[in-house]
């Protein structure tokens, strides 16, 4: 079975899970499927951003909570944490904003946020106006193809 068939099958249910753990392929693929007229536009992008909301505000908090254990657990989320940590103390709001759209930080970019101790006001924030963000321009991208 593949992201195609998931999405034809599963509809919003695909792209709420796909989103919620990663996203972006779904999310092309679900954009695409909105312009084949399988699914609506707006509710994808809706469901998008909701998940991806979801999604996020879990690893931060999960980050924040268990964050010295995670990092014993998997070293290579301390490696990631010192480049994390200089972005975050140039460019504080840049980097919540846009860390779903920086390779390879989607997952482990908000546990680490949550590590570092980032207020979780500020996070929320800031994590609702990216999702939203990402949610309509890769919907958009994917509707467009």
């Amino acid at each position: 079975m593949n992201l195609t068939t998931l999405i034809a099958d599963y509809g919003y249910w695909a792209v709420f899970i796909g989103c919620f753990l990663e996203g972006e392929t779904v999310l092309l693929l679900a954009g695409f499927a909105a312009h084949r007229g399988m699914l609506q536009f707006e509710q994808v992008a809706a469901v998008a951003f909701v998940a991806s909301t979801l999604g996020d505000q879990m690893f931060f908090w999960l980050g924040r909570r268990h964050g010295d254990a995670l990092l014993r657990r998997f070293p290579r989320l301390g490696q990631q944490i010192a480049r994390v940590q200089t972005l975050l103390d140039r460019h504080h709001v840049t980097l919540i904003l846009s860390i779903r759209f920086l390779y390879g930080l989607r997952v482990a970019g908000p546990i680490v946020i949550g590590a570092l101790r980032v207020a979780p006001l500020r996070f929320a924030w800031l994590n609702l106006i990216g999702a939203a963000i990402w949610a309509v321009l890769i919907t958009t991208l994917g509707y467009q193809f």
